[in-house]
């Protein structure tokens, strides 16, 4: 089976990281500050309209007191899930 092209859902990952933030509690404004990204930043990233970058996305979990692997985990199989419904 030839492989398909795979790319990270912008969307999946801004969900994810919203989801993570709003479980603790925080605002954007607090976690934004906090990793020392813009809220705006932020905000568009939550929206799925940018990825962030590895460094980005530590800082975020740092903040959020999450592993890291625990929100690349959770990326992983909303993005399985996504894949087993067909889209």
């Amino acid at each position: 089976m030839p492989m398909q092209e795979e790319y990270l859902d912008a969307k999946i990952v801004g969900k994810t990281i919203a989801d993570f933030r709003k479980k603790k509690g925080i605002s954007q404004e607090v976690i934004s500050g906090l990793a020392d990204i813009g809220r705006t930043h932020l905000s568009a990233i939550e929206r799925g309209e940018r990825k962030p970058t590895l460094e980005t996305l530590y800082r975020l979990c740092l903040a959020m007191g999450v592993k890291m692997s625990a929100v690349a985990e959770e990326i992983e199989r909303r993005m399985e899930q996504r894949e087993n419904c067909g889209g």
